[in-house]
């Protein structure tokens, strides 16, 4: 990470990295869509994206850890939801590359 982009309270480049590549994959986006609306059941993510519940279980595996969701165990249900400090943090971070693409260069030396 470039000095420029350090801020205490924004994530690494690598975090960050781990954050876009785990929101890169349509299927892991429409997950994250499915839960915007608050905490769901495993059960209810596989009948509404017509997944197998392995193929679910691994990408929501990959998404949490990144650290996007967090997951409780009700009796033999699992109930996922976001992480919105995370969200904020890559949320920060990308605010840092926005503001510093915006400074000038500086002057070249003949």
């Amino acid at each position: 990470m470039s000095p420029a982009l350090e801020h205490p309270s924004s994530l690494g480049s690598d975090q960050a990295r781990g954050l876009l590549k785990a929101l890169a994959d349509p299927l892991r986006l429409k997950i994250i869509e499915a839960l915007s609306g608050g905490e769901r059941c495993v059960c209810d993510l596989t009948a509404e994206l017509a997944l197998s519940q392995s193929r679910l279980s691994f990408h929501l595996k990959v998404l949490r850890e990144c650290g996007l969701l967090e997951d409780r165990q009700e009796g033999r249900w699992v109930y996922y939801s976001l992480r919105p400090d995370r969200i904020n943090a890559l949320r920060a971070w990308l605010a840092l590359l926005e503001q510093n693409c915006q400074t000038p260069a500086r002057q070249c030396c003949d």
